[in-house]
């Protein structure tokens, strides 16, 4: 039976249980099994997700399935109209060398953050430029993206947290917390259940 774990991986922590500095290894004893679907730089935190489910890894992770992941991004400044409706169509970012134009997103500055918990170390205070979050929703996930496209945009990110993929969410999570979930309730919050393999 597949075993599947959600975890906000704090910043700092690298997305997998080995090499040098602080890995996954050191927030819960995971099964030897298991490995993160997916990653979340070093200085990203939020959803993670670590299973051994490779139908379901696969579901998420092949680029034809498209499932929508939702990211908070600290940004520095006050994005405008402009800015938000460029990352809405698609921005050049640098991927691998070449450049490449990113997918039509959703994005805005939402009425209501939701309540995280205090990053640590805290981002660097600016008395003199204003610091803004956006939610940025995305179907696809190159290296670093949402940082590149809010840079894009003259709007470098500051702090950025993973809030959510499909309907599963770090809501309620604290920091370095894991919670384990069993296959139907994963697979009814990632939208899965109706295509699930028998």
């Amino acid at each position: 039976m597949a075993q599947y774990f959600i975890i906000y991986k704090p910043y700092g922590v690298l997305s997998q249980f080995s090499g040098e500095g602080q890995t996954l290894a050191s927030l819960f004893h995971f099964p030897k099994t298991v490995y993160p679907v997916g990653r979340l730089d070093k200085d990203s935190e939020g959803l993670l997700i670590i299973s051994d489910d490779k139908w379901l890894n696969n579901q998420l992770l092949n680029p034809r399935f498209g499932h929508e992941r939702s990211y908070l991004a600290q940004v520095e400044g006050i994005p405008d109209q402009e800015a938000l409706s460029s990352l809405q169509k698609g921005v050049e970012i640098n991927v691998d060398g070449k450049m490449y134009r990113t997918k039509p997103a959703l994005a805005k500055i939402p009425e209501v953050i939701p309540a995280l918990p205090d990053r640590d170390p805290p981002i660097r205070f600016r008395k003199n430029v204003p610091d803004t979050w956006i939610s940025l929703t995305l179907i696809e996930g190159k290296n670093r993206q949402v940082r590149k496209m809010t840079a894009a945009v003259g709007h470098p990110t500051l702090r950025l947290v993973r809030w959510s993929i499909a309907r599963l969410t770090i809501e309620d999570f604290q920091i370095g917390e894991v919670r384990e979930l069993d296959q139907d309730e994963i697979y009814k919050l990632l939208g899965l259940s109706g295509f699930r393999k028998k």
